[in-house]
C-alpha cells in the first residue's frame, strides 16, 4: 500500500490509541524511565479488514531535582553556658523522582548575632529520629530515594562566658550530588542546558531557601542557639549584734563582740533558674564561728538585713559551706551566719 493509500485510509478509518504509562509516584515518573507510546490504526478496503498500521515513539524521562530543608521543630535550641552537645534538628526531604547524594554545610553567621558556637559537627540520624550514639558524623547523606525524609543533627558546644539571651545563628545547607553509587560521593547536579536531549536531561526545580536561590540544586535553612543563663548578683554585709561593753545597744565592734554577716544571692529578672547553688565562706582567724548559727534560704528585710531560714550546711575546720535551693528568676535567697571578734 502506498503512502497516500494509507493516510486516505486513516481519514476513513477510526483510530485507536493505546498509551503506556509507568506508575503514578508522589513526585512523579522515575528519571531514565523509557517512555513507550504506540498508535495503531484499524481499517478496512471495500469493507475487507486490512493489516493494521502503528507507530512508536519514545523519549526518557529527564531527572527532576528537588529538596526541601526544614528546621525541627523549634525555632531556636535553648541552651546554658558552658553546655556541651546541643543540638539543632533538622529534616531533609528529597521531593525529586531519582536517587541522589546530598551533601551537608553548616556555616555559621558572619554577623547579626553574638556568638560562634564551637566544635559544630553534622550527624546523620540513624533512624530512630533521636540524636544518640547510633548517629554517623558525616557530611554526606548516601543514596536517598525520591520522596524520601533524613533527620540531620546539628551539634555544638557552647562556651563558658556566654550571658543571658545570647544568640548564635547557624546555616544548614544541601546540596544536591548524582546518585545510584553506593558508598561513593556523585558529582553536584547542573541543569542540562539547551534543549532537550535523548538521554537523561537534569532539571534543577528546588524552591530558594533562607540563604540560597531557587533552582540552583542547594537548599539552606537557618537555626540558631539562644542561651538561657542565670545572672547572679551576690551582696555581703555585716552588722555588729552586741559587744561586752554596751550589750545591745549601740554595740562596738570590739574582741569579744558578736558579729552577723548576710550573704544574698539574687538571680535578676528574665535568666534562667540557678540550681546547685553552694555558698562559701573562709572565716579569717580573728574570727570565731558561732555554733548553730549558720541559717540559709532566707530572705532580706527592708534594711536589707538577712531574716529567716533554717538550718542547713556547716562547717570544716574555717570553711562555711551554705548550700542554697533552686533560685529562679527575679529571687533571692540568703545564708546568714554569726562569729565573735577574737
Amino acid at each position: 500500500m502506498t503512502r497516500r493509500s494509507k493516510w486516505t485510509a486513516l481519514l476513513a478509518a477510526s483510530a485507536i490509541i493505546a498509551v503506556q504509562t509507568a506508575p503514578v509516584r508522589a513526585e512523579g515518573t522515575r528519571a531514565g524511565t523509557v517512555i513507550t507510546n504506540t498508535a495503531t490504526v484499524d481499517y478496512q478496503v471495500a469493507g475487507v479488514q486490512q493489516t493494521k498500521e502503528t507507530a512508536s515513539d519514545l523519549f526518557t524521562v529527564d531527572r527532576k531535582v528537588n529538596l526541601v530543608v526544614a528546621r525541627v521543630p523549634d525555632t531556636t535550641t535553648t541552651v546554658a553556658p558552658g553546655q556541651n552537645g546541643a543540638v539543632i534538628a533538622f529534616d531533609v526531604t528529597i521531593l525529586s523522582n531519582d536517587t541522589i547524594d546530598i551533601v551537608l554545610a553548616v556555616t555559621q553567621a558572619s554577623g547579626g548575632d553574638d556568638f560562634d558556637a564551637d566544635s559544630v559537627t553534622i550527624y546523620v540520624d540513624n533512624g530512630n529520629g533521636v540524636y544518640d550514639a547510633g548517629d554517623a558524623a558525616t557530611a554526606l547523606i548516601d543514596e536517598i530515594a525520591e520522596d524520601t525524609t533524613v533527620r540531620v543533627f546539628v551539634v555544638s558546644n557552647i562556651s563558658l562566658d556566654r550571658a543571658n539571651g545570647d544568640v548564635a545563628n547557624l546555616f544548614l545547607s544541601a546540596t544536591a550530588h548524582a546518585g545510584n553509587t553506593p558508598g561513593a560521593q556523585g558529582g553536584v547536579l547542573t541543569a542540562t542546558s539547551g534543549a532537550n536531549t535523548g538521554g537523561t536531561d537534569t532539571v534543577l526545580a528546588d524552591g530558594a531557601g533562607s540563604d540560597d536561590s531557587a533552582n540552583d540544586g542547594v537548599f539552606t535553612t537557618r537555626g540558631s542557639y539562644t542561651v538561657s543563663a542565670a545572672d547572679l548578683t551576690v551582696t555581703k554585709t555585716s552588722r555588729v549584734l552586741d559587744d561586752p561593753v554596751n550589750g545591745s545597744t549601740n554595740p562596738k565592734a570590739i574582741p569579744g563582740a558578736t558579729v552577723e554577716y548576710c550573704v544574698a544571692v539574687r538571680n535578676n529578672a528574665g535568666t534562667a533558674t540557678a540550681s546547685s547553688v553552694v555558698v562559701t565562706d573562709i572565716l579569717p582567724d580573728d574570727l570565731t564561728f558561732v555554733t548553730g548559727s549558720l541559717l540559709v534560704n532566707g530572705t532580706l528585710d527592708g534594711a536589707n538585713n538577712c531574716t529567716g531560714g533554717s538550718s542547713g550546711g556547716g562547717i570544716a575546720g574555717r570553711t562555711i559551706t551554705a548550700p542554697l535551693d533552686d533560685i529562679a528568676s527575679n529571687q533571692t535567697r540568703t545564708a546568714a551566719f554569726r562569729a565573735t571578734i577574737n
